[in-house]
């Protein structure tokens, strides 16, 4: 069966109009032109689409109905052509990133609001998706790119990242439990409690769980929850410490909770990430700008804090969220 887009295109307008005529003159062609076409779709297609008449033109049940569908498709099909054509202009159309649901809640809202102000009418499109997936989305290419949260880099044959920030690890804890009184604790002074920290879907598990192994507390009893504002709440009412990282980035501690560094230090970087070797529509790099910018201090024009600083393009092992 050979069908041309032009054929289905003549036909629906035919059938919008039910005029030849009309749909002749919405594409610029004669009425013989539009007859032809709409003959030789019905010979590939070896069904009725019209019944004519001199005065007249009905589409036929079968006409009928693939016009309903066709039609669809059609607008379907334009919609997709429009966005893409939209996307490569820079600052308008859809852009698709994913981010584990943490940091949905905390510094990423800022980074849309920089967006929706800079560019009006670019549209950015969040999914909340555990790390592991965010990952694979970038990686399948279900999303222009992602924000991640590692304590290691990511695959450097299939992935660019830009590190955003760097955050330590803390214990948190009310402002009168016994602990609170230190500058900075060590892990073994959580030998003697229960920990309340963050599942896999925040990227936390596994430099949380290498740390606690090193330290010999792997045994400690643990609380995972998917938010950390479950988790500040459960330390807020005494069910346990908190294990979280804190900065300004992630989500800020109630009143009556503290943090202390943990020692040795065990840190959380986070990173935009992309696939690598393809390039990012202009709107796309307009929207990862924009997230770059919002991190004052820490990234502009892909230069980074000295202090953690590592390659761009990041070429170690990756690490996958346990």
């Amino acid at each position: 069966m050979n069908v041309s887009l032009h054929q289905l295109k003549v036909f629906v307008a035919v059938a919008r109009e039910r005029s030849f005529t009309r749909a002749a003159r919405e594409f610029e062609l004669t009425q013989s032109a539009v007859s032809r076409c709409i003959r030789e779709l019905e010979d590939a297609l070896e069904i009725k689409l019209f019944d004519r008449t001199t005065r007249h033109v009905e589409l036929t049940h079968a006409g009928a109905s693939l016009e309903c569908r066709i039609g669809r498709l059609l607008d379907e099909i334009d919609l997709t052509l429009h966005e893409e054509r939209t996307g490569h202009e820079g600052h308008s159309g859809v852009v698709m990133v994913a981010s584990n649901p943490v940091l949905s809640t905390s510094w990423i809202p800022d980074c849309l609001a920089r967006c929706a102000a800079t560019f009006p009418h670019l549209t950015v499109c969040m999914k909340d998706q555990p790390q592991a997936a965010v990952l694979e989305a970038v990686e399948r290419g279900e999303v222009d790119f992602g924000v991640v949260s590692i304590a290691q880099p990511v695959n450097p044959e299939s992935l660019h990242a830009q590190l955003l920030f760097s955050t330590s690890l803390c214990a948190v804890m009310p402002s009168t439990h016994r602990l609170s009184w230190s500058g900075s604790l060590s892990w073994t002074a959580l030998d003697d409690v229960t920990l309340v920290t963050l599942n896999e879907d925040s990227g936390t598990r596994s430099p949380f769980d290498s740390a606690l192994a090193k330290h010999g507390l792997e045994r400690r009893p643990v609380q995972r929850l998917g938010h950390a504002a479950a988790v500040l709440r459960l330390v807020e009412v005494g069910l346990g410490i908190g294990v979280l990282p804190v900065d300004a980035h992630w989500p800020s501690l109630p009143d009556g909770l503290v943090a202390r560094p943990l020692v040795p230090e065990v840190r959380l970087m986070t990173m935009l990430i992309r696939r690598k070797n393809r390039s990012l529509r202009p709107n796309a790099a307009a929207a990862w700008a924009q997230f770059a910018a919002t991190v004052n201090g820490c990234v502009a024009n892909d230069e980074m804090n000295p202090r953690h600083s590592m390659p761009e393009t990041l070429d170690e092992p990756a690490l996958r969220p346990s």
